[in-house]
């Protein structure tokens, strides 16, 4: 799957499986992707080695909500009608961007 992000097209990487979506980027280092979980309204950065950005869509791509730098150890509750939670390195994602574009 590919987004846009700031004008460009971007891969991202889905986990849907029970298996990835439990594992997530726990314990990774160094993190430079971007992953996608579809139909997951909330997260927790439990055993995180570092700071990721967190966007939170509706099933057409609006951002509804945008957590810059969520430390380790942190819980985002269940939000209302989101439907894909993005996550990738910090920075990664700006309060500019109104909308990400699947391609």
């Amino acid at each position: 799957m590919k987004i846009k992000l700031n004008g460009q097209p971007v891969s991202v990487e889905i986990y849907h499986t029970f298996f990835k979506r439990f594992l997530g980027l726990m314990g990774k280092r160094n993190i430079k992707k971007i992953i996608v979980f579809p139909r997951c309204n909330s997260i927790h950065t439990f055993f995180m080695k570092e700071e990721i950005d967190v966007v939170m869509t509706n099933k057409s791509g609006t951002i509804l909500y945008y957590y810059p730098c969520v430390k380790p150890w942190k819980i985002i509750l269940p939000k209302k009608n989101v439907y894909y939670t993005f996550e990738g390195p910090k920075n990664t994602f700006s309060s500019e961007e109104k909308e990400l574009t699947f391609v």
